[in-house]
């Protein structure tokens, strides 16, 4: 196989969405599985809704092949690369579909933009402010979307502690609090208090979890869920798990929330035992873990966050690997070297890559750690 590459097209600005689409008689929106990427696609799609304009919306995987038979007069990309595409959004998804949304001159859903921009893990003061207006609040405590509290901390991949993945160890952490049964303001700040420890006190913790767990505290209070960040979190996880679901909840539609919180449970048991679980290996720069079948996209981002000691991590399995980077590094570019090496494909933008390949892990790691 050749390599797929990067995309590398420049950024789409929102009026020239806005304007393809407010000409449009049928729009098809081609998302990818991350909750960025799906909130923007919902935002998007609820505006032609809103218009009166008929879309149709799917979540494609990175190497899955997104070519439909539908005859759409536009179609845009968002969160992955199709050549087909007439508009590709690959960088801040749900911020440039909000904007697109409002030079629509409809409604614009500012809950769902605001939960893909928590997902991507750089919230937008905009369209923070547009969800306050909206009626969005904020509170002292921790983002999860289940009611209850142990098993929201347990299964959120928006941290990583040593309750994650084990409801009864989440409990019991919990417990040591005594707290009632409906919490104050100062009863959400211990939570928070005692989940902050609990993922920088972890005895493999790296120096950016202190910032990484930020994205889980205080969070915005709103929208379908718990919490806006709780949101974002199920946006992320079934995408990955579920891609028609995610769609469908990225829609609105009320009737998924079940199947998409047992999805998102299902997701974060997977990917918090992996992090436990994974073999390590420490390089110059590079922190590489490897293991048995995983959600390599979400092990990466948690590795990359809360365990990795050095700025670019990369995480295989068979066949299929994911790369992070925190220092803006391009991995995508290397992942690109890597796959052409190895005679494998690759797809990603800057700080985030994946690919598959036929060959060893080994000889993945090799290539990838030369091209980085």
């Amino acid at each position: 196989m050749s390599t797929t590459g990067r995309d590398d097209a420049s950024a789409t600005i929102p009026s020239d969405i806005a304007t393809a689409l407010a000409d449009a008689t049928f729009v098809r929106l081609v998302s990818g599985v991350t909750g960025d990427a799906l909130a923007g696609t919902g935002v998007l799609a609820r505006a032609l809704a809103d218009g009166g304009t008929p879309f149709q919306a799917s979540a494609v995987g990175p190497f899955a092949d997104p070519d439909r038979s539908t005859d759409a007069d536009v179609t845009v990309a968002l969160g992955r690369q199709y050549t087909a595409a007439d508009h590709t959004v690959r960088d801040r998804i749900a911020p440039t579909a909000f904007e697109a949304a409002r030079e629509l001159g409809v409604t614009a859903s500012p809950t769902l933009a605001l939960a893909g921009t928590i997902a991507a893990g750089d919230t937008d003061s905009r369209i923070a402010e547009a969800a306050e207006q909206a009626g969005v609040t904020r509170r002292p405590g921790v983002a999860v979307p289940a009611t209850d509290l142990a098993d929201g901390l347990a299964h959120s991949t928006l941290l990583s502690a040593p309750f994650s993945g084990d409801s009864d160890a989440a409990r019991a952490a919990l417990a040591s609090l005594d707290l009632p049964d409906d919490l104050s303001e100062d009863d959400h700040r211990r939570v928070a208090s005692l989940t902050a420890l609990a993922v920088t006190d972890a005895e493999d913790a790296s120096p950016r979890a202190a910032e990484a767990v930020q994205r889980a505290l205080r969070p915005y209070v709103g929208g379908p869920f718990e919490t806006v960040g709780g949101y974002a979190d199920v946006l992320d996880t079934v995408g990955r798990e579920q891609p028609g679901t995610a769609v469908a909840l990225a829609l609105g539609h009320d009737g998924v929330r079940e199947d998409a919180v047992a999805a998102w449970r299902r997701h974060a048991n997977r990917a918090h035992e992996a992090v436990q679980t994974v073999t390590t290996g420490r390089y110059e720069g590079l922190f590489v873990a490897r293991g048995d079948e995983m959600p390599i996209g979400t092990v990466a981002r948690l590795l990359s966050q809360y365990r990795s000691p050095e700025p670019v991590t990369l995480v295989v399995t068979d066949g299929h690997a994911a790369a992070r980077a925190t220092d803006g590094r391009d991995v995508a570019a290397a992942m690109d070297a890597a796959a052409a090496t190895v005679d494998g494909e690759a797809v990603g933008t800057t700080t985030r890559a994946r690919a598959r390949f036929d060959v060893s892990t080994a000889d993945l790691i090799e290539a990838f750690r030369e091209a980085v």
